[in-house]
Protein backbone atom coordinates (compact mmCIF):
# COMPACT_ATOMS: atom_id res chain seq x y z
CA UNK A 1 0.00 0.00 0.00
CA UNK A 2 2.12 2.73 -1.33
CA UNK A 3 -0.13 5.88 -0.27
CA UNK A 4 -0.83 4.86 3.78
CA UNK A 5 1.22 4.52 6.44
CA UNK A 6 1.37 1.70 9.01
CA UNK A 7 0.51 3.25 12.50
CA UNK A 8 0.82 2.11 16.32
CA UNK A 9 -2.15 3.02 18.13
CA UNK A 10 -1.64 3.24 22.12
CA UNK A 11 -3.66 5.04 24.97
CA UNK A 12 -3.00 7.81 27.58
CA UNK A 13 -5.37 8.73 30.28
CA UNK A 14 -8.52 8.36 28.10
CA UNK A 15 -7.54 9.39 24.71
CA UNK A 16 -6.18 7.17 21.59
CA UNK A 17 -3.03 8.15 20.56
CA UNK A 18 -1.16 6.96 17.23
CA UNK A 19 2.72 6.88 15.67
CA UNK A 20 4.33 5.78 12.60
CA UNK A 21 5.22 2.47 13.31
CA UNK A 22 8.94 3.92 11.25
CA UNK A 23 9.71 6.05 14.77
CA UNK A 24 9.10 2.97 16.69
CA UNK A 25 12.14 0.49 18.11
CA UNK A 26 10.68 -1.93 20.28
CA UNK A 27 7.22 -2.01 22.79
CA UNK A 28 8.71 -2.76 26.39
CA UNK A 29 7.18 -3.61 30.01
CA UNK A 30 7.12 -0.78 32.21
CA UNK A 31 9.73 -1.00 34.67
CA UNK A 32 11.13 1.83 37.25
CA UNK A 33 13.19 4.67 36.27
CA UNK A 34 16.07 6.22 37.99
CA UNK A 35 15.31 9.77 38.50
CA UNK A 36 17.42 12.81 37.44
CA UNK A 37 17.84 15.91 38.78
CA UNK A 38 17.36 19.26 36.20
CA UNK A 39 15.19 17.28 34.19
CA UNK A 40 11.26 18.36 32.88
CA UNK A 41 8.76 16.96 35.29
CA UNK A 42 7.69 14.93 32.09
CA UNK A 43 10.95 13.25 32.40
CA UNK A 44 10.90 10.01 34.54
CA UNK A 45 14.03 9.13 34.99
CA UNK A 46 16.59 7.01 32.93
CA UNK A 47 16.76 2.88 32.42
CA UNK A 48 18.67 0.81 30.95
CA UNK A 49 18.12 -0.04 27.63
CA UNK A 50 20.80 -2.78 25.12
CA UNK A 51 23.81 -1.76 27.60
CA UNK A 52 22.98 2.16 27.58
CA UNK A 53 21.04 4.13 28.93
CA UNK A 54 17.47 5.28 27.72
CA UNK A 55 15.63 8.44 29.14
CA UNK A 56 11.70 8.26 29.66
CA UNK A 57 9.30 10.39 29.20
CA UNK A 58 5.61 9.92 30.45
CA UNK A 59 3.31 11.65 27.56
CA UNK A 60 0.44 11.94 30.30
CA UNK A 61 3.06 14.47 32.41
CA UNK A 62 3.95 15.88 28.66
CA UNK A 63 0.58 16.43 27.75
CA UNK A 64 -0.76 17.96 31.43
CA UNK A 65 -3.02 14.84 31.35
CA UNK A 66 -3.86 12.80 34.69
CA UNK A 67 -1.41 10.30 35.08
CA UNK A 68 -3.13 6.45 35.80
CA UNK A 69 -1.52 3.77 38.40
CA UNK A 70 1.09 1.48 37.04
CA UNK A 71 -0.20 -1.32 35.71
CA UNK A 72 1.03 -4.98 33.75
CA UNK A 73 -0.67 -2.76 30.63
CA UNK A 74 1.56 0.25 31.46
CA UNK A 75 4.07 -0.25 28.12
CA UNK A 76 7.34 1.84 27.45
CA UNK A 77 7.66 2.53 23.36
CA UNK A 78 10.95 2.78 22.56
CA UNK A 79 11.40 5.34 19.70
CA UNK A 80 13.84 6.44 17.04
CA UNK A 81 14.57 10.05 16.85
CA UNK A 82 17.44 10.52 14.61
CA UNK A 83 20.29 9.12 16.17
CA UNK A 84 18.84 9.10 19.68
CA UNK A 85 16.06 7.13 21.38
CA UNK A 86 13.51 7.90 23.87
CA UNK A 87 11.51 6.20 25.58
CA UNK A 88 7.29 6.68 25.91
CA UNK A 89 5.40 5.52 28.62
CA UNK A 90 1.62 4.61 27.80
CA UNK A 91 -1.11 3.48 29.60
CA UNK A 92 -2.06 0.64 26.80
CA UNK A 93 -0.72 -0.34 23.72
CA UNK A 94 -4.03 -1.53 21.47
CA UNK A 95 -2.79 -2.42 17.81
CA UNK A 96 -0.67 -1.97 14.65
CA UNK A 97 -3.06 -1.20 11.36
CA UNK A 98 -2.83 -0.23 8.45
CA UNK A 99 -4.35 3.26 7.80
CA UNK A 100 -4.80 4.88 4.31
CA UNK A 101 -3.75 8.94 3.57
CA UNK A 102 -6.81 9.72 2.73
CA UNK A 103 -8.67 8.71 6.39
CA UNK A 104 -6.16 11.20 8.11
CA UNK A 105 -7.42 14.66 8.47
CA UNK A 106 -5.54 17.86 8.90
CA UNK A 107 -5.34 19.03 12.20
CA UNK A 108 -8.05 21.39 13.14
CA UNK A 109 -7.68 24.95 13.78
CA UNK A 110 -8.77 25.00 17.30
CA UNK A 111 -5.09 23.54 17.54
CA UNK A 112 -2.41 25.69 18.54
CA UNK A 113 1.36 26.20 20.10
CA UNK A 114 2.92 23.48 21.20
CA UNK A 115 0.80 20.90 20.29
CA UNK A 116 0.39 22.00 16.58
CA UNK A 117 4.29 21.08 16.34
CA UNK A 118 3.49 16.80 16.91
CA UNK A 119 0.08 16.51 15.89
CA UNK A 120 0.04 15.56 12.23
CA UNK A 121 -3.23 14.73 11.99
CA UNK A 122 -6.78 13.06 13.19
CA UNK A 123 -7.99 9.27 12.22
CA UNK A 124 -11.31 8.10 12.86
CA UNK A 125 -10.66 4.45 13.69
CA UNK A 126 -13.74 2.26 14.66
CA UNK A 127 -15.99 5.11 15.86
CA UNK A 128 -13.09 6.49 17.87
CA UNK A 129 -10.86 9.59 16.70
CA UNK A 130 -7.12 9.14 16.95
CA UNK A 131 -4.69 11.77 17.69
CA UNK A 132 -1.66 11.09 15.31
CA UNK A 133 1.71 11.89 16.86
CA UNK A 134 4.94 13.14 15.12
CA UNK A 135 6.73 11.45 17.88
CA UNK A 136 10.39 13.06 16.76
CA UNK A 137 9.17 16.43 17.75
CA UNK A 138 7.52 15.52 21.47
CA UNK A 139 10.89 17.26 22.58
CA UNK A 140 12.46 20.32 21.51
CA UNK A 141 15.58 20.56 20.62
CA UNK A 142 16.78 22.13 24.05
CA UNK A 143 14.85 19.35 25.73
CA UNK A 144 16.84 16.79 24.04
CA UNK A 145 19.88 18.47 25.15
CA UNK A 146 19.23 18.42 28.36
CA UNK A 147 18.46 14.79 28.20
Amino acid sequence: MSDGVKILIFVVGEEYYAADIVQVERILGHEMSTKLPDVPEFVNGVINYEGGILPVVSLAKRFSLKEKEISDETKVIVSKIQKEKIGIIVDLVSEVRDIESKDIEDQPNVISGISKRYIKGLIKVDGKIVIFLDISKILTDEEKELL
